[in-house]
Formats: structure tokens, C-alpha cells, sequence
């Protein structure tokens, strides 16, 4: 029967025979675990919200026929990408944090275009393979995960290159049945959580990397694999009981490393094998895509400016006029990445294979916004709440028969507010923006999908200088066809040689 509920996705990944490390010990159950029942809960809201509110989360698919999950969706117009953003923007809203579901969504969506575009040329099955897979997780409603980061070794090496060939995920053996992967992939959103994770190459490869050039879906309880779960900052107050100093109980994201040892992937599940060229085809449109997914952080954003005003209202002082100059900046920051990624979606273009891309500029734009305005919207929090936020006492003394008296006496704030709602609100701000979720809204905004480097490369190969000088000549009536200086061109065949190694 396919997953309907978060309470049934909740149940679906107990059981599995996963092998995950956390704290150096093996994990028995992770469902049952307290550190990692807040990630899985996040996700479990993306099938609560598709149920609930059905046109935003979910769609009929061409592919199986069925309604299904939005996530699962290969995008048909450029309403699909942008109701994508809608939906990315809503889950952030209502959980706080990192829901670990665009990766897979992404890799789906850039997969289908190339494994067509490789099928093309290598006369290939690869898009035939992946469509039945796609079939096969929309009628089950399954989490897919994507990995694509290697750990990378030394990063002025290519893969081949590297003293340790396991730094890059590679095949290591092939057969009548299938192939055979060894490696690692670095911090995976929501892994632990995924039914099935397809993992793909991190960067353009060279004809000497063929082994690497693999794209390839395994169940996340495949033999071979193992999970080393990542620590977050704060991550052991959901641990010690009560709710109140986690700042956002339920919610939390998700990250680990994953361990390929010898892990076997029949062919059917194999969607690349080889085909060096077209890595930096998926690596590009995948980093399109998911660029402009970082709109999910305007939710995230949207929860962190009502708290800001919550707890300027508990203090006394929601009018005053510095306050609410900082939750307008605030909130003009938070619609500015909105606005790049939702245009990116509107000036989307069909691709060769049918499904639909988004515009590669505005992504960039988008995300590069996103590596920064976060940082800012956090800081202007902070500045709101006080320094009360990181001096606060725990609950335990606030529960504390002889210290929650005095200190109820002497955090209240304005009349009529409860002392305990004053400290639940800024111990959700010190989770946002220091605490566990901080991974999700700030560190995860500048390095996920690329870090400000990579966005600024792409920047630069889209900036179209020479058609801007040209407008601008036409308009000062300069007649002479002036070649760029030598330094300009030497200068741009620098960002792309670097962009290409890397």
C-alpha cells in the first residue's frame, strides 16, 4: 500500500536493517532515537501537507497516472517549478527548518532531462530505466534522497588524480547483473530518512574518470552501507527531556555521511555508467534546480520574523520605531530571495526530454542571496531579542520549586505575558540562529547547493558583457567595433578554466 500520512511514512522506516552511527554506538532504531525523531518528523509533515492541502503538494503525474507528492514530480510547465517554490516556502513555514526533500526532487527532475540527452547520443536505456524507477516510487510515495557531494580529498586533484581513489565515489566492478560502487558521500540532507538514495557525480570529469561517472538508486538499507550521523549544534538538549530549551521541539534537520562499501546496483537502477562528458550537463541542472529551491528558507525566514516580533511585543516595545525598522529590513531581505527563485521558476524552458528547467541566472541569484541575507535576518533577530537569549536559564530551573519562583519574578516583561511563552520564544530564536536549526537556515545557506564561489562563476558566465557594452554604445552613438581589452578576456578564461576543475 503506498504512504498516505506522516504517520504511515513514520512507520514505513521502522524495521529497516540500516546500520547508523551516532555518538560512536550503532542506533538500534533510529525512529526511536531522541536526536533524530525531530528530522524525521519534519519530513513526515511533507505528506501531512500534500494530504491536507492537496492542489499546493501534490499533482497528477504523465508519468504514472496518479496523483502523487509534489517531491516525486517531474515538472510538465513552468507552473509545476513554480508551484514547487510554493510549497518549499510552506514547509519552511510550518516546520522551521530543513524538510530534506528538495535534493531528491532536484536530482529527479535534472536526471530526467540528461539520461535522455545521454540516450541521444550513446544510444543508450538510461531514461527508460529511470522512468519505470519513477513509476515505481510514485505509486509507493517513497522519500527519495540525493547524493551528490564526495568528500573530495585533495581538491586540486581531479577524481583519478586523488592518492586515496575512494575520496570519489566510483565503480570498482561490473557484471552481467549490474555494477559494483565503493566510496563515501559527504553530509546528505535527510539520508537516514530516504527509502532510496541516488547518488551522482559532484563535478565535471575528465576522459581518465570514467569510473566515476556513475549515476546509480539503491534502497537506504542496502547491504554495504552505512551511515555516520552529523552533529549539530545544541543537538543534545533533545535529549535531556522537556521541550522548552530545544526551541523547536519537533522539528529538526538531518545530516550524515554515507559509506558505500562494495555496494551493489542492479542495471535497472543504473542511469549513467561512464559517460564522462554529460557529468557536468547533471551538475549543472541539478545546481540549477536546487538554487532556486533555497526559497524554503524564506519560510524558515518567515518563522524567525514573527518571533522577532513576538518577543519585541512581550518586551513592550513592538512600536517602537528602531524595531520596526529592523523587522521591515528584515522582511524586505526575506522577499528578495523569494522573488529571484520564484522568477526563476516563471522563466522556465522546456527542455529536450519534455520536463521543464528553470532560469539558470536567477537561480544563481537566488542562492548567492541566500548565502547572505540569512546571516543578516539572523543577526537583526538577535539584535531584537537581547542578550537574554544566550543567558537564559534552563527549564529544569525554571520547573525548579525554590528557582522558578524568583526567576518568574524577574524575567517577566510587559504585563499579561507569561514568562514561560517569553522564554519559549527566544529559546526558538537562539535555535534558529545558533542552535540546531541554524544548520538548516544559516550554514546550510551558504554551502548547500554550492558555496558563494560557485554561484558567482556561474554569475559571471551569464553576465553577457559584450551585449551590454554594445547596448550601451548604441545609445552614446560610439561607432568603433573595439575588441574586449586583453585583460577582460584573460580574466573570464580564468573564472571558467577554474569553474571547469572545479
Amino acid at each position: 500500500m503506498p504512504i498516505k500520512t506522516g504517520a504511515e511514512y513514520i512507520q514505513s522506516l521502522k524495521g529497516r536493517k540500516m546500520k547508523v552511527y551516532l555518538f560512536g554506538e550503532l542506533v538500534p532504531e533510529p525512529v526511536d532515537h531522541p536526536m533524530i525523531r525531530p528530522s524525521i518528523n519534519a519530513v513526515a509533515e511533507t505528506y501531512d501537507l500534500a494530504a491536507s492541502e492537496s492542489e499546493l503538494a501534490s499533482v497528477k503525474s504523465s508519468i504514472s497516472g496518479l496523483q502523487v507528492n509534489r517531491f516525486l514530480h517531474i515538472a510538465e510547465s513552468a507552473e509545476d517549478l513554480v508551484n514547487q517554490n510554493k510549497m518549499q516556502r510552506k514547509l519552511g513555514q510550518l516546520t522551521g527548518t530543513c524538510f530534506q526533500r528538495c535534493v531528491g526532487m532536484d536530482a529527479l527532475n535534472s536526471l530526467y532531462s540528461v539520461t535522455y540527452e545521454i540516450d541521444e547520443k550513446h544510444k543508450t536505456g538510461y531514461h527508460k530505466r529511470l522512468v519505470e524507477f519513477i513509476k515505481m516510487i510514485q505509486t509507493e510515495n517513497f522519500v527519495i534522497g540525493g547524493a551528490m557531494t564526495d568528500p573530495k580529498g585533495d581538491r586540486s586533484k581531479a577524481p583519478h588524480e586523488q592518492e586515496d581513489p575512494d575520496v570519489f565515489l566510483r565503480v570498482v566492478e561490473k557484471n552481467d547483473k549490474g555494477i559494483v560502487v565503493r566510496g563515501a558521500k559527504a553530509h546528505q540532507t535527510g539520508c537516514i530518512n530516504s527509502h532510496w538514495i541516488i547518488f551522482m557525480p559532484t563535478m565535471r570529469l575528465q576522459e581518465n574518470d570514467v569510473d566515476y561517472a556513475v549515476v546509480g538508486a539503491v534502497p537506504a538499507d542496502a547491504p554495504g552501507i552505512t551511515y555516520i550521523y552529523g552533529r549539530q549544534s545544541c543537538d543534545t538538549r533533545s535529549m535531556e527531556g522537556g521541550d522548552l530549551d530545544a526551541g523547536n521541539s519537533k522539528f529538526a534537520g538531518q545530516e550524515a555521511m554515507i559509506i558505500f562499501d562494495n555496494v551493489f546496483v542492479p542495471w535497472e537502477y543504473v542511469f549513467m555508467n561512464g559517460e564522462y562528458e554529460f557529468a557536468s550537463m547533471l551538475v549543472e541542472r541539478f545546481t540549477c534546480y536546487h538554487r532556486r529551491s533555497y526559497v524554503c528558507k524564506t519560510g524558515l525566514g518567515d518563522v524567525l520574523i514573527g518571533a522577532s516580533a513576538a518577543i519585541s511585543d512581550y518586551n513592550g516595545i513592538p512600536n517602537v520605531s528602531h524595531i520596526r525598522d529592523k523587522l521591515v529590513e528584515m522582511t524586505h531581505l526575506n522577499e528578495t530571495i523569494y522573488a529571484a527563485g520564484i522568477a526563476s521558476s516563471y522563466q522556465a524552458h522546456r527542455t529536450k526530454s519534455g520536463n521543464w528547467l528553470n532560469d539558470d541566472m536567477l537561480a544563481n541569484v537566488c542562492k548567492h542571496n541566500v548565502t547572505r541575507f540569512p546571516y543578516e535576518i539572523g543577526r537583526l533577530a538577535q539584535d531584537i531579542a537581547g542578550g537574554l537569549m544566550v543567558t537564559l536559564p534552563s527549564e529544569k530551573d525554571l520547573r525548579n520549586p525554590e528557582t522558578g519562583p524568583i526567576l518568574r519574578k524577574y524575567l517577566r516583561g510587559r504585563k499579561g505575558v507569561d514568562v514561560e511563552d517569553r522564554m519559549r520564544i527566544l529559546r526558538l530564536i537562539e535555535n534558529m540562529t545558533l542552535g540546531r536549526n541554524a544548520v538548516g537556515y544559516l550554514t546550510e545557506s551558504m554551502h548547500g547547493a554550492g558555496s558563494p564561489q560557485a554561484q558567482r562563476i556561474q554569475i559571471a558566465r551569464q553576465m553577457q558583457l559584450e551585449y551590454k557594452k554594445q547596448l550601451a554604445k548604441n545609445l552614446a552613438n560610439v561607432k568603433d567595433d573595439t575588441p574586449s581589452s586583453p585583460e577582460m578576456s584573460d580574466y573570464f578564461q580564468r573564472v571558467f578554466k577554474t569553474s571547469s576543475k572545479n
